[in-house]
């Protein structure tokens, strides 16, 4: 009999280890887990996730989306969000979460060590999304394709309406990607709203497909699909180095640019991983996984070496683009409307 009580109370106490094991295996699992959503290139999402997971252990749940979809789910989740950490993608849906209550303040210990540019990204958003790279936008051509098409050197926007062009110019769709949504907003500054989306319908005419991804077009490119693309030119670039036909283009009339954000999201499961992926992602040595990964966007830490492939703002006309108002969420919405009613559903 005693014997039997002893059994049954070792059973009990193996019985209780274990469920304490799977409890603190549960904890750890929670205390070393981060769910990313990521918005630029799928090799550069993978590279971040990699080093991060090396040097912290936490294990990161990544998706890769376009900026434009990221927002949307962000939004669709806000009363249980799925994600810890947005990392980046075009600054205006960032800038828009920040409005809306979607993402929260930090104040990361690595500010000192940005460019102004990042800093006033994150001063405009009340402390809520922070600039973690920044490119120009622009477009290609596939230089063997324009020669068969004989359209002539491409300088312009205005080019890109040639009749040569038709049906051999692609671009994102605005609602998707923030690549076409910053050349929305770049398009409506540079030459005011009324000529700005006479500009787009006439565009309209000559694009093949609207894309949900904004670097597709580079893509598409580079394997002889289209003639002429729309995208960040650093985008192009890679392209480029990959030894594709293209030639990359600042537009004559100016051009509008990103500012790549990062923001914690509101309700963060992980805030603690969170919070020291954001400051580990702001790190000189974070940032120089874009290089080594074929993105050629110009850092935002003051000590990360620009790569030498990516396109010299200074070599670009820039407009001064107004990222407080073309990120806002009223501005947003009533020009993808705007856009939707007037542009992407006429004719070709």
């Amino acid at each position: 009999m005693k014997l039997k009580k002893n059994l049954v109370a070792a059973t009990m106490l193996a019985g209780s280890m274990t469920a304490l094991s799977f409890l603190s295996a549960g904890a750890a699992q929670a205390q070393g887990a981060l769910v990313m959503y990521c918005g630029v290139q799928e090799e550069w999402c993978r590279a971040m996730v990699t080093a991060f997971e090396r040097e912290t252990g936490i294990k990161v749940s990544m998706t890769r989306k376009s900026a434009g979809e990221v927002f949307a789910q962000v939004k669709a989740e806000a009363a249980n969000p799925r994600a810890d950490i947005w990392w980046g993608g075009t600054g205006d849906p960032h800038m828009q979460a920040a409005e809306e209550g979607l993402t929260v303040e930090y104040t990361s210990p690595k500010m000192n060590e940005l460019q102004d540019w990042a800093v006033r990204q994150w001063e405009q958003s009340k402390k809520r999304t922070v600039g973690i790279y920044s490119g120009a936008l622009g477009f290609g051509y596939n230089t063997e394709l324009a020669a068969s098409n004989k359209t002539g050197e491409l300088k312009c926007w205005a080019d890109l309406l040639k009749p040569e062009l038709k049906g051999e110019v692609q671009v994102a769709d605005p609602n998707s990607s923030g690549t076409a949504y910053t050349l929305l907003a770049s398009i409506v500054q540079i030459m005011g709203e009324d000529k700005g989306f006479e500009y787009m319908k006439a565009l309209h005419k000559n694009v093949n497909q609207y894309t949900k991804s904004g670097a597709a077009p580079a893509k598409a490119m580079a394997q002889g699909e289209t003639t002429a693309g729309i995208a960040f030119m650093h985008d192009i670039v890679t392209m480029v180095v990959d030894k594709a036909p293209i030639k990359v283009v600042a537009p004559c009339e100016g051009t509008g640019y990103e500012i790549g954000s990062m923001s914690i999201i509101k309700g963060a499961k992980n805030m603690e991983n969170a919070q020291k992926f954001y400051d580990w992602a702001l790190t000189a040595n974070a940032q120089k996984l874009g290089a080594e990964a074929k993105s050629y966007q110009v850092p935002s830490n003051k000590s990360t070496p620009i790569p030498p492939q990516a396109p010299k703002l200074s070599d670009v006309k820039l407009i001064n683009f107004d990222f407080a108002k073309y990120g806002s969420s009223e501005e947003r919405k009533r020009l993808l409307s705007k856009w939707d009613n007037e542009v992407k559903n006429l004719p070709k």
